[in-house]
């Protein structure tokens, strides 16, 4: 089943610094697939501030104004989905002192949930157990969740708040039918199950195809991008040399990629073929990093920009839908600065109604 993973986006005006009579609307500047603003992707929520695959961290991405949260799916050994990337325990939580290792290690799969449900979510590299001005609604918001529950608190805050940020659910197992069907029905069950809403995604090539069966045997309609690699070989395109894009397009909608490899030849041959590109993982230090990271993948036309700092890249999307032509920092401040202004309380909500 074919989608575009592509939710709306709020159309963005191009101003000059000349007077007002001068601003001028052109539409979107985008070379998108769609030519609408490309999606900003809570990458495991906000993890350069807060720690990943939690409820809290994805409330933070939200509030930040992500278009989609990513979260990561395991599944525990008595065979609950639970948000987490790794499949062992050790690295983001406090297993070691809670509950000690288990057959010799740490693993997901040798933990039933009610144990796993007692450890609390450490933060990893840049992050923090708390963010200035933001309080996590919820009990134990940092907290291992299962999948089911972390749905659930992003519509309880797409409801309180007005907005409607989606799940990217990325499948991080091996070939398994059975987890991939458990993946499709509790986002159907959970009303995620629209690509406005929804999209899911994995390395592996198998769930992947998987998640599109289950899709079309259900009559449902979501986003599916399979993850990866890009590369040429010869005259075709291919993710991880396995597949190529031409094969992809008849059964998924997009492809997310590192980003190290992806160049704008590559964009162009999946945009022909009708698939959108998603690229993973923007870390940018502060706000001129990220104009700089960002500024050559909006050129080119990137659909979506996988992150661990959406602040910072939902910024730098906004600042060059807001001008006529990208203008190089610190050139572009003042102009940055009027285009912005009538934007005011707004530029972290650019699909919020």
């Amino acid at each position: 089943m074919k989608t575009l993973a592509h939710a709306s986006a709020v159309a963005l005006c191009a101003c000059t610094v000349a007077t007002t009579a001068d601003a001028a609307s052109v539409g979107y500047p985008y070379n998108t697939l769609s030519g609408e603003a490309p999606l900003v992707i809570g990458h495991r929520g906000a993890p350069a501030y807060l720690p990943e695959n939690t409820i809290g961290g994805n409330a933070l991405a939200a509030d930040m104004g992500a278009d989609f949260v990513e979260t990561d799916v395991m599944m525990t050994k008595d065979n609950v989905l639970i948000a987490m990337h790794d499949a062992t325990l050790d690295r983001t939580t406090d297993v070691e002192e809670v509950l000690g290792a288990r057959n010799g290690g740490y693993a997901v799969a040798d933990y039933t949930y009610d144990e796993i449900r007692q450890l609390t979510v450490q933060p990893t590299g840049t992050g923090d157990t708390t963010y200035p001005g933001f309080t996590p609604t919820g009990l134990d918001p940092y907290r291992v969740s299962t999948f089911a529950d972390m749905l659930d608190a992003l519509t309880a805050y797409n409801e309180a708040n007005g907005t409607d940020v989606g799940m990217l659910t990325e499948g991080k197992y091996s070939d398994d039918a059975a987890t991939s069907r458990a993946v499709i029905e509790t986002l159907i069950e959970k009303g995620y199950d629209t690509p406005e809403k929804s999209a899911v995604q994995s390395f592996d090539f198998e769930n992947v195809r998987d998640y599109a069966d289950l899709l079309q045997a259900a009559g449902v309609d979501m986003g599916i991008a399979q993850l990866g690699v890009g590369g040429q070989v010869d005259d075709t395109w291919y993710v991880s040399e396995t597949e190529s894009f031409a094969t992809l397009a008849g059964y998924t909608d997009t492809v997310a990629l590192y980003a190290d490899y992806t160049s704008e030849a590559l964009i162009k041959a999946a945009h022909d073929l009708g698939l959108s590109v998603y690229a993973w993982t923007f870390r940018p230090e502060d706000m001129d990093d990220a104009f700089d990271m960002a500024a050559p993948f909006l050129d080119w036309g990137l659909d979506g920009f996988i992150t661990d700092n959406p602040d910072y890249i939902l910024e730098a999307v906004n600042a060059y839908g807001g001008t006529i032509a990208p203008v190089p920092l610190p050139a572009a401040l003042p102009l940055l600065a009027f285009g912005m202004a009538g934007l005011a309380g707004f530029g972290l909500k650019r699909r919020r109604s």
